[in-house]
């Protein structure tokens, strides 16, 4: 079965403030002004794309409408995190020979060209069916070609990524990196012009009608602009609403930077020897910590310290149960945490269900799939949000980021075996020993640690500069900033199942 996606979605924001077609309403385009009929305007922006938002993973661990006119009008919300598809230029090419991309389209086929979001010091994964890598975005040229520098190998050619072919390529922005003290980039090199803009990424507004470490962002508004009234009424993820447009890029700017904080603690990678990301990797015994030199994430971790398993694929339910029990026996192996949460994207969570049913001895009738006791008003339940096998109780919530096209859904369908299907996460705390207190404390098997002190805390700061409402500089416009410090702390990773 072949499924078709729609075209022309209102996908990815543009990081150039410019005059878009996407960004104005022509009335003029079919009907022409002089005509005397006016419109049905749907003023509420259409949130085509559910929930946008995919924090909340590290949290849990630790109408029907009458109408008048001849023609609808309406808005839709984008995409919020930026993803693209493109090709290889140059394996080995680019400023300091990491790599060459171009962009070609975003994640859902629109041409994109120039006017893609990502900008120097990105953090981005590149994915095709030769491998999967993540990088440090280098330079970006006026056109559509950005230069990259992978973490994990000396260059795109070392990570086997050299297809030239059109939108072979896959690209997320999952965060950014910038060294201590540092400013924006705007010219190629890790140490190139330093500026204090670095350009915002603006939400492209697309109409149609009926006939989304220091990681840090920010983002600005001319000072003529915060006054505009537009005729769409803004819907923003914190409940912010209104008919000011900047107040819905400036909600859409913070909600991304929200996601790369989660993001970047699922997927950052430690520069390693060869890497030609500048810096020193402390954890490889270097005596220098300045500088781009990454950080560990989660899936890094499992990798690295945890255990991988290529099981429960849906094959049959049989052959995934054996496959299964092999991963309890691995977790026997290790500390044996009774209670675990299953992170996994849809085609997994249904072989999950698919494995479960077939326990059930009327399963092949289906007469008590997943509900017993069924009657003709009773709603059918085919799925599972947990079971127990062996001594292990197993909790199975739906997790948006493996399966949202914008997000690694969209890298796994590009990435073939190296496809993340999932992790496995002991639940509860465990045991370390505190040397300053000199005593055992309990700790989550997960959890964030961020930079703070008594004069700054460097958790999710947020400040606004510029000459709207209390000035505090001589630019005309508005800028609010934001910055985060931190990383992840995986302890007892040998508990943790990477499923791929």
């Amino acid at each position: 079965m072949a499924i078709t996606p729609g075209n022309s979605l209102n996908s990815v924001p543009a990081s150039k403030p410019q005059t878009l077609a996407t960004n104005y309403l022509d009335f003029n385009q079919d009907m022409g002004w002089a005509q005397q009929y006016l419109p049905d305007l749907m003023e509420k922006e259409a949130e085509v794309f559910g929930p946008r938002t995919i924090s909340g993973f590290l949290s849990k661990i630790g109408a029907e409408e009458a109408m008048t006119s001849d023609q609808v009008i309406w808005s839709e919300q984008g995409r919020l995190h930026l993803s693209y598809k493109g090709k290889v230029v140059s394996a080995t090419g680019g400023t300091a020979s990491g790599g060459q991309i171009e962009i070609e389209k975003d994640i859902d086929g629109n041409d994109i060209g120039s006017n893609h979001g990502i900008r120097v010091n990105d953090t981005i994964i590149v994915a095709n069916s030769q491998g999967v890598t993540k990088c440090l975005v280098e330079a970006t040229d006026t056109t559509d070609k950005i230069d990259v520098l992978p973490y994990d190998f000396a260059s795109l050619n070392t990570a086997g990524i050299t297809s030239t072919d059109a939108e072979n390529i896959t690209i997320l922005v999952y965060g950014s990196e910038f060294g201590k003290g540092g400013s924006y980039t705007t010219s190629a090199g890790q140490n190139g012009v330093d500026t204090d803009r670095r350009g915002a990424n603006e939400p492209s507004f697309k109409t149609f009608s009926n006939k989304p470490i220091i990681l840090k962002d920010y983002y600005e508004v001319s000072g003529s602009d915060t006054s505009r009234i537009g005729w769409v009424e803004i819907t923003g993820e914190e409940g912010q609403s209104g008919y000011l447009w900047y107040l819905k890029a400036e909600a859409d700017t913070r909600a991304r930077f929200t996601d790369y904080l989660e993001m970047s603690m699922i997927e950052s990678e430690l520069n390693l020897a060869d890497s030609q990301v500048d810096g020193s990797n402390l954890i490889d015994g270097s005596s220098a910590g300045a500088g781009n030199v990454g950080t560990e994430g989660l899936f890094s971790a499992i990798e690295k310290r945890g255990n991988v398993t290529s099981g429960v694929t849906g094959v049959n339910a049989a052959t995934d149960l054996a496959e299964f029990d092999a991963i309890l026996a691995e977790f026997d192996k290790q500390g044996a945490i009774e209670e675990n949460m299953l992170f996994v994207n849809r085609a997994t969570s249904l072989a999950f269900d698919d494995m479960l049913a077939s326990m059930n001895s009327y399963g092949a009738g289906g007469t008590s799939y997943g509900v017993f006791e069924n009657d003709e008003d009773m709603a059918l339940n085919l799925g599972f949000s947990g079971f127990r096998r062996g001594s292990y109780d197993f909790y199975k919530p739906d997790f948006r980021y493996l399966n949202d096209k914008a997000t690694r859904g969209g890298i796994n369908d590009a990435a073939g075996a190296n496809a993340i299907r999932g992790v496995i996460i002991p639940a509860g705390t465990s045991t370390v020993y505190d040397q300053q207190l000199g005593k055992n404390l309990k700790r989550p098997f997960l959890h964030v640690r961020y930079r703070a002190s008594q004069t700054d805390d460097r958790r999710m700061k947020t400040w606004t500069t510029g000459s709207v409402g209390a000035a505090t500089s001589a630019l005309d416009a508005m800028q609010i900033h934001m910055l985060s410090e931190r990383c992840l702390i995986v302890q007892g990773a040998n508990n943790f199942m990477l499923m791929k």
